[in-house]
């Protein structure tokens, strides 16, 4: 095991998961207004509900599909799914919402770099995260496609075993897990990775702001003038 592939997927998810936490927390003490999504719905409100809705649906299925993934032990799932079969269902199903969610991304990128109102308003950080968001998602797609050539589910058990190293500070044992992959596979991880170090310097934040307080708030009371 190279000392560069340690650093990169042994290392490098600490110091991202550090700079995750502590530049969000940071952000949320020192720049409390800042802490949203930027909505630019009010500019221009074209196809704005659709492409949104289809990136978010796609990407929330994602999400989810990999902690469940890549953090489930083999141990588990082996008495309900076979690993090959688990790798189908997450090549049918990742295909599906990863297609649902490149499609809603590719119209936001359009709307934003070609919409003036929209473009005049938007930050450098604004148009980067969106690059980088199709950059990984194109690359997760081009893992199944790689996936087709070794359908045993070897590197998907490779992968698990990376993340589970990770969860559970191994980071040597993360390292090796994950050498023997192929590079889209190292390049998908790195990029995820990059987007925890992005996360508290963009409009990402948003994510954390699950709105739970709403359903415990006072009604608000409403009177007529006059």
């Amino acid at each position: 095991m190279s000392s560069f592939n340690f650093m990169l997927f042994g290392v490098y998810p600490y110091v991202a998961l550090a700079i995750f936490l502590v530049g969000s927390w940071a952000r949320y003490d020192l720049a409390q207004y800042t802490w949203k999504a930027q909505s630019s719905q009010m500019l221009s409100n074209k196809n704005m509900r659709v492409a949104s809705n289809l990136f978010h649906v796609g990407v929330l299925f994602i999400l989810a599909g990999h902690f469940v993934g890549l953090l489930t032990p083999h141990a588990l799932y082996e008495h309900v799914i076979s690993t090959p079969d688990k790798q189908l269902l997450a090549m049918v199903s990742g295909g599906f919402f990863g297609v649902l969610c490149l499609v809603g991304l590719l119209m936001l990128i359009y709307r934003r770099m070609t919409d003036a109102r929209v473009r005049a308003s938007s930050g450098t950080a604004d148009i980067f995260i969106l690059w980088v968001l199709l950059a990984q998602l194109l690359l997760g797609l081009g893992t199944i496609v790689a996936s087709t050539q070794h359908m045993d589910g070897s590197v998907m058990v490779m992968l698990a075993n990376w993340a589970q190293s990770i969860v559970t500070l191994q980071p040597a044992a993360a390292a090796e897990a994950i050498a023997p992959v192929g590079l889209v596979y190292k390049l998908h991880v790195w990029l995820g990775l990059t987007l925890f170090v992005l996360f508290p310097f963009t409009r990402l934040v948003h994510i954390a702001s699950v709105p739970v307080k709403y359903l415990a708030r006072n009604y608000q009371i409403v009177r007529q003038k006059g």
